[in-house]
């Protein structure tokens, strides 16, 4: 089985897309407020055994809250694993709805921005740093035929540092597939994949077996779909889907997003399956997954949910950042 991990994207700025994020901040979208829970859902994964913990330039202050985090409980760089991205900068201006034509996070796999967040994620998280990653890798971007950026991180790579990619997007299976053929100076360059996959979206299976299976480390993240494999989702579309989760739940008397994220830590093929979890509560939820004895017949009830990836990310890019 594969082990839990938090991932930071909604504990380090005040809006998300996760459904019901900002009743899970109470709606104090202060840099104040915002740390402190930061720190209670730190607290609780770490006192929970969770020791693997993913986050980026563009999560807001995620770099800062976690290195201020470390400091405080003066945790060794040898007991615990930080990864973090690249590619994206953070633009909301701690704002979580922002003017028209003004994104959240802009991305740009060039170069100078590797240069710039590579140099400020090493000053904020030191030695700490065991994994960095390309943000959503896409074919579109160009960034896996980017010859000076992969020299770059072929030169983190050689001072001990992993070098990974994560993945978005309905293409995330060739976007893996084509990481898998990147090579500096005849050697494979990545070491790590993190990209989507849970019970609505399992495109990338294969690919991410194949990963596996050649030595990389496999981070799944959003095994509850930013929250829409929760009871939080009240689409219609999503109503019978709901009530035959809700079933399987009781019967298991565990919850849903426990199914949810025990059907990604039994994928064989997994390493680390990221909680998005933005309360202390929500860890504890979240980690009754590890304990559930996942078999056959829970497999077979939870194969049928999956949707086509173009409908998938469509829903995705239409939730509301809250």
């Amino acid at each position: 089985m594969a082990q839990l991990g938090l991932g930071m994207a909604s504990l380090g700025r005040p809006g998300y897309i996760n459904l019901g994020h900002g009743q899970d901040l109470n709606h104090d979208y202060s840099i104040e407020s915002v740390r402190n829970n930061a720190f209670e859902v730190l607290n609780q994964a770490w006192n929970s055994g969770i020791r693997h913990f993913d986050v980026a330039r563009s999560y807001g202050r995620a770099e800062e809250f976690v290195s201020q985090w470390i400091r405080e409980m003066s945790i060794p760089s040898q007991e615990i694993t930080i990864s973090s991205k690249w590619g994206y900068t953070y633009t909301a201006a701690w704002k979580v709805r922002t003017p028209n034509g003004v994104a959240h996070e802009v991305k740009r796999h060039e170069l100078p921005v590797l240069q710039r967040q590579y140099a400020t994620s090493l000053n904020q998280l030191g030695e700490h740093l065991k994994i960095y990653q390309i943000h959503s890798a896409t074919k579109e971007s160009g960034v896996l035929n980017n010859q000076p950026v992969l020299e770059f991180l072929d030169r983190i790579r050689q001072t001990g540092t992993s070098v990974g990619l994560s993945v978005s997007g309905p293409e995330q299976a060739e976007t893996i597939e084509k990481a898998l053929t990147v090579e500096v100076n005849g050697e494979r360059l990545f070491q790590s994949v993190q990209a989507t996959w849970n019970l609505l979206e399992q495109s990338a299976e294969a690919a991410l077996r194949k990963a596996h299976d050649l030595g990389l480390k496999v981070i799944i993240k959003e095994s509850v779909a930013n929250g829409r494999l929760t009871p939080r989702n009240q689409s219609p579309n999503f109503r019978s889907q709901k009530e035959q989760l809700s079933q399987l739940a009781r019967e298991h008397q565990t919850t849903i997003d426990a199914i949810s994220i025990a059907a990604a830590l039994n994928r064989p093929w997994a390493g680390i399956v990221l909680s998005g979890a933005t309360t202390a509560e929500q860890v504890t939820s979240n980690l009754k997954a590890t304990s559930l004895q996942w078999d056959d017949e829970l497999e077979r009830q939870t194969s049928k949910f999956a949707e086509t990836p173009i409908d998938y990310w469509k829903s995705r890019s239409q939730l509301a950042w809250n």
